[in-house]
């Protein structure tokens, strides 16, 4: 059985990873093809987004029938033989599950309209409050989250986007339905499970005004939603020791995280947060730009660390995923120093307290694509705000200049395989267009340069499975005050480790707090991103972006 804590999860968004037939969209048959590129990698998951049939008005995350394959990605015999192919490489597959709202597709949500009165409790039906709709909600892609259906004289809430009706968690059938659906694919193969904004779905008894935010404050960590998690474990995926979950957490607390991650509590394996990734986030606000805080990003990594320690919680640890912009356009610098900037943010996550997770194309040093006009654009996000933005008077290029910092669409380019046309993943029309530098960043260029972002990764991942102390070694920030240096030691048994980052394209010099004893240690260079790096570990040099590893052993 695998153990999570030295496992690493490989992200793939199938429309954007390989495309098999030459329709322009990434399929089953794609992923099944480059195994052997994965497994060469090292990682032991692969976590799919959905793939599920879908009128993909939100690239997938809005389901119309959970338990059926889109025939854009392939059939269910695809699905079976990628499951097949991969356990043979020693490869779980993770399944990405999106059970807060469903596709006003869904045939749920059509008998619902039909005037189905068990269907209509499947979701959140209200009626009008003194002729307007029934709190004010925003959605989270833009707009009130409630639609007005004539016919009944009732909104419906969606917290996402107008096709994306949300699910009544209260209602018990709809929980024996989705419980039903995780049975259906554990008998399938899969041996793992991403659990979409999960911690949305515990909706409050009364429905008010928001009068302070959006509503969330309502809705996200509920009343109920240790409960409901607690029974989806113990009907379902509870009852296989070799499954793992992952709850992807929006707008949470440390302290329901613990809850949520904590074995003793039988809900989940991890949990993702996002709270490290709002730090380019001026005043909170997603759309304006900012350079990243540095300080805080440092703040709130070492809280979550420290904290999930000593209440026995566990983080997933990623930069990157299909909703956020590439970590090396964001934290580092793309131009100068894309591969020391990528190599360095990967060492920061990777030795942490957790499990990490890489995003297609991550492990290449992709960068953001800078789209320049909003037709190029195809996240609903992304044209939604477009579209806001205009109406408050927006110009044109300024949008654009928030766009490609901040839209979703920056980690949704096809994955460059090589310098061919189209960069190798597909030979028909992408759906959305290629990064413009994929001749010079792609995977065949990758594997055969030494010193590559792909081989940096490569050896992040061996050296997690090889020692026991990144996997279970105890977590203590150093030099936390530091205006440029992350850094930080792991303790077991007798090692430490001395992880040591510089987050910036100037030189520094780190040196080794007093308070930390380590004369009676014999000190190696465990991993570097400059291939060479200072032997005294007491006081370094450090070049931009660069990132060392000190192995201590008594």
């Amino acid at each position: 059985m695998k153990d999570f804590r030295k496992s690493v999860v490989y992200q793939i968004y199938p429309k954007s990873f390989k495309d098999s037939n030459g329709d322009g969209i990434g399929d089953l048959p794609g992923v099944t093809a480059k195994l052997d590129y994965l497994k060469q990698l090292g990682v032991e998951y692969i976590w799919l987004n959905p793939f599920y049939v879908s009128p993909q008005k939100d690239n997938g995350y809005d389901v119309a029938d959970y338990c059926a394959i889109d025939e854009t990605f392939g059939t269910m015999t695809d699905f079976e033989e990628l499951v097949r192919a991969a356990k043979k490489l020693d490869i779980e597959i993770m399944l990405d599950m999106v059970f807060n709202h469903t596709s006003t597709e869904h045939h749920w949500f059509k008998q619902a309209l039909a005037g189905n009165e068990r269907y209509k409790n499947y979701y959140i039906f209200l009626e009008p409050k003194e002729g307007r709709e029934p709190t004010n909600w925003q959605s989270k892609f833009g707009g009130p989250a409630w639609q007005y259906v004539k016919e009944h004289n009732a909104y419906y809430l969606h917290l996402f986007d107008i096709t994306q009706a949300d699910l009544n968690w209260k209602n018990e059938t709809v929980r024996q339905e989705i419980f039903d659906i995780v049975r259906f694919w554990l008998a399938k193969g899969v041996k793992g499970f991403r659990l979409d904004v999960i911690n949305l779905i515990s909706k409050p008894d009364v429905y008010q005004d928001d009068n302070e935010g959006d509503g969330r404050r309502f809705y996200a960590d509920g009343q109920q939603i240790h409960e409901y998690l607690k029974e989806l474990n113990r009907e379902t995926f509870g009852q296989s020791e070799d499954v793992i979950t992952v709850g992807e957490m929006s707008s949470t607390s440390l302290d329901n995280c613990i809850r949520y991650s904590n074995p003793a509590e039988k809900e989940l394996s991890m949990v993702f947060s996002f709270h490290h990734l709002k730090v380019d986030y001026k005043d909170g606000e997603k759309w304006a730009l900012m350079d990243f805080d540095f300080k805080q990003l440092k703040q709130i990594l070492n809280l979550w660390q420290v904290t999930m320690q000593e209440e026995n919680g566990w983080n997933a640890l990623f930069w990157c995923n299909h909703d956020q912009p590439r970590i090396v356009s964001r934290f580092g610098d793309d131009r100068l120093y894309r591969k020391e900037s990528a190599k360095m943010l990967a060492t920061t996550i990777h030795f942490m307290r957790g499990t990490p997770y890489i995003f297609q194309g991550e492990e290449i040093g992709m960068t953001n694509p800078y789209f320049d006009a909003i037709e190029m654009y195809r996240d609903v996000e992304s044209i939604n705000r477009y579209a806001l933005l205009k109406q408050e008077g927006w110009q044109d290029q300024t949008i654009i200049r928030v766009l490609q910092a901040k839209s979703r669409d920056n980690s949704r380019t096809p994955m460059q395989w090589d310098d061919s046309v189209q960069a190798g993943f597909t030979s028909g029309t992408p759906w959305i267009n290629v990064n413009q530098n994929y001749t010079e960043i792609n995977v065949k260029n990758d594997l055969q340069a030494k010193g590559s972002v792909f081989h940096y990764y490569r050896q992040l991942i061996k050296l997690r499975k090889e020692y026991d102390i990144i996997a279970y070694g105890e977590y203590k920030p150093i030099l936390e005050e530091h205006d440029q240096i992350f850094a930080y030691l792991r303790e077991y048994k007798n090692e430490k480790l001395l992880v040591i980052n510089n987050f910036y394209g100037r030189e520094t010099v780190f040196t080794l707090p007093d308070d930390i004893e380590i004369s009676r240690y014999k000190s190696s260079i465990l991993i570097t991103n400059y291939g060479d790096a200072g032997r005294d570990c007491k006081k370094v040099v450090l070049r931009p972006y660069e990132s060392i590893v000190y192995h201590l052993v008594k």
